[in-house]
């Protein structure tokens, strides 16, 4: 398994259960208890999903006594954010220069050049 920190975020962020823990850490610092209250698994089960949450920087737990509050870290979001908006981008220019085509084409089938899409043959 990968050990650099952006494939340490996705790992994490490849589990449904732990992208909900993540939203529900959105809202604000919870105990474990809190966030294992609405899944139908385990305590234990739970405290693996926030270990690997942790691991990967996206959630840090503190201490109060005996009450552990974990919470979430948005700075590995935001890595992952940055390294797929690079994509984003990307995709977003090639998308653009796509519909420019397709309109070019539209306009030279609206100028006389027609293709036989859409042509019946009369008997």
């Amino acid at each position: 398994m990968a050990s650099d920190p952006l494939s340490l975020t996705f790992a994490a962020l490849a589990d449904p259960t732990r992208r909900a823990l993540l939203a529900r850490l959105a809202e604000g610092e919870a105990t474990v208890n809190d966030l294992a209250e609405p899944f139908p698994i385990s305590l234990q089960a739970v405290s693996r999903h926030l270990k690997v949450l942790e691991r990967a920087g996206l959630i840090s737990r503190g201490r109060d006594a005996q009450w552990r509050p974990c919470r979430l870290e948005p700075a590995s979001l935001e890595q992952a954010s940055v390294w797929i908006g690079r994509y984003h981008d990307q995709w977003e220019e090639r998308f653009d220069r796509l519909d420019e085509e397709i309109r070019r084409i539209q306009d030279a089938r609206g100028t006389g050049d027609r293709s036989t899409e859409g042509e019946k043959t009369h008997e």
